[in-house]
């Protein structure tokens, strides 16, 4: 398992029937996660004190309780600043064990000695896009959402990036790429983040399992000659790592070689020194 361990504003304090007790900063919340099926005891006064707690209904969706949670706050990881808030669905605005892919591509960038291109696609509020510019690459940031794009140009101003070589796109993902196909761009690094069920702007319905094949043939038309790697996130519970590494080695390795590896991504629990699985990573590389 790929372990996000280098975070020092955030951890997952401890797991329990359904719900993670997390530390965002100075702030505790309490969120629901329907891999945490184990039912322990939670001992942590944490659990009885939170900021804020998303409680899921049982007709689907669910809605927040907050207890002295500012509506917008931030927290750091190495050089990068994020700004969260609590929204829709439990988010934050943040998926915090990306991070293990954040460093895992920043060394690559930052060894490569050339000019890297990245296409970060389905890019939400910035991470991997501001991981990526600090290691020094320029990257097309798309995402369908005018609000997730403007929520992650904040994050790189936050983090002194906001002159960075990053192109915003707000975009269907795929039809991008197919534009980007008939104008004859590259690119020397993908990373995806699909998500697991979604509706396109004309209602067009994604869902992972059924798309995210024909999409990573897709993209792979887009690689420059010399490309340095291709990253595909899950958090489909039913998709296992074996299958993102079955899909790269088919389309990516008959033409490029390479590696490929796929894991899931954890994040460690303080209370017990295990680890939390946040669901899985599909990563090619050229070496």
């Amino acid at each position: 398992m790929w372990k996000a361990d280098g975070w020092k504003d955030y951890e997952v304090i401890d797991c329990s029937k359904g719900e993670k007790l997390e530390r965002w900063g100075n702030y505790l919340l309490i969120r629901p996660d329907p891999q945490i099926i184990w039912d322990t005891k939670k001992q942590h006064q944490g659990w009885k004190k939170p900021n804020g707690h998303y409680h899921r209904s049982v007709k689907g969706g669910g809605e927040w309780e907050f207890f002295a949670l500012p509506q917008q706050w931030s927290i750091g990881y190495q050089d990068l600043v994020f700004h969260l808030k609590p929204f829709s669905f439990k988010h934050t605005g943040l998926f915090p064990e990306q991070a293990a892919n954040w460093d895992w591509f920043g060394d690559k960038i930052r060894n490569s000695g050339r000019s890297i291109k990245v296409l970060n696609l389905f890019a939400y509020t910035g991470g991997a896009t501001l991981a990526a510019a600090k290691a020094g690459a320029s990257v097309t940031h798309v995402d369908a959402s005018k609000g997730m794009v403007s929520w992650a140009k904040e994050n790189a101003k936050a983090s002194g990036l906001e002159q960075a070589p990053i192109r915003w796109i707000v975009d269907d993902c795929v039809k991008f790429v197919q534009r980007e196909i008939r104008r004859g761009n590259h690119y020397d690094a993908i990373i995806m983040d699909p998500p697991s069920y979604g509706r396109g702007p004309k209602g067009e319905i994604w869902k992972i399992e059924d798309c995210i094949h024909s999409l990573v043939m897709l993209c792979a038309t887009l690689l420059s000659p010399d490309p340095l790697f291709f990253l595909i996130n899950s958090y489909t519970t039913g998709l296992a790592p074996s299958v993102l590494s079955y899909i790269l080695s088919v389309e990516l390795k008959p033409l490029l070689k390479g590696y490929v590896q796929a894991e899931e991504v954890g994040l460690p629990v303080t209370s017990n020194d295990l680890i939390l699985p946040c669901g899985a990573s599909g990563r090619w590389s050229a070496c």
